[in-house]
């Protein structure tokens, strides 16, 4: 998600309200099943419930995993660890690729997305990504993976389209473990992503959203329970759901699985 979208969507002073299903959730028990092999390794810190996470400047095979927009929420995000790749991985993502591309070639036309129930996340702001969401998909996906019913669509605008369609967005419950996103998607393939450490601003100070040096939300420099309470905000460990984006259009693997949204994925 950019960041130009994520201020505008602050200003409206609820996430949950401009992106509809992605329910503001603080994440409740429910242990990780950590991966013997990651306990120890450099780079690696926990979210708020100890689910392991590689640190923001981490890359994958000398390169970035992220766009500047993803990496502006540094103190606000758990990316899952990179796992060595079994026999098996690449088949079955690049058969998870071909169902996902199959699956929304009718949603070129954005109007039969709509007319499948998705609805768009705060049409009146120009974005450079559009999320179209699926209430029912989204509620799907908690308890259970199913590649033809993505969370949401994801369109891009050019000069010549509104929305241009180049992706989806696939979501799981916050008390996914590591083994169930990995049954999704491989992880030695792809990386899920939260968003934590979530300071809402009280009413009084929501334009503190914005600006150079924001305090509140996603991109803030307020990111303890402490600091947000002293602060008068409200405090969310972790804030939507898992979630990954799949850009089937794109040629290989580190692109189809980026984390990149400052970019079109629309080739």
């Amino acid at each position: 998600m950019t960041r130009r979208l994520a201020a505008n969507l602050f200003d409206a002073a609820m996430w949950t309200l401009a992106i509809g299903a992605l329910l503001l959730t603080t994440l409740l028990g429910h242990a990780w099943q950590q991966d013997p092999k990651m306990s120890g390794m450099a780079g690696m810190s926990t979210d708020p419930s100890g689910h392991p996470c590689d640190d923001m400047g981490s890359s994958v095979n000398g390169m970035s995993v992220m766009g500047q927009s993803m990496a502006a929420m540094t103190n606000h995000m758990c990316i899952t660890p990179m796992r060595p790749k079994q026999p098996g991985d690449e088949e079955k993502a690049k058969a998870l690729v071909a169902e996902v591309k199959a699956t929304i070639e009718k949603y070129k036309d954005y109007k039969k997305a709509l007319a499948d129930g998705y609805v768009i996340a705060n049409p009146t702001v120009v974005q450079p990504q559009y999320h179209f969401t699926n209430d029912a998909n989204v509620r799907l996906a908690d308890t259970q993976f199913n590649p033809t019913k993505p969370s949401a669509l994801l369109y891009y605008q050019t000069p010549s389209q509104h929305y241009k369609l180049e992706g989806v967005m696939f979501t799981d419950s916050t008390s996914a473990t590591e083994d169930e996103l990995n049954e999704r998607i491989p992880l030695s393939i792809a990386r899920w992503h939260e968003h934590t450490n979530f300071c809402g601003a009280p009413a009084n100070k929501v334009s503190e959203y914005h600006g150079k040096n924001p305090k509140f939300g996603m991109f803030g420099s307020i990111h303890t329970k402490e600091a947000c309470l002293a602060e008068g905000g409200t405090f969310f460990p972790v804030i939507f759901s898992w979630m990954i984006h799949v850009f089937p259009y794109e040629n290989d693997f580190k692109d189809v699985f980026s984390m990149n949204d400052d970019m079109a994925h629309v080739h």
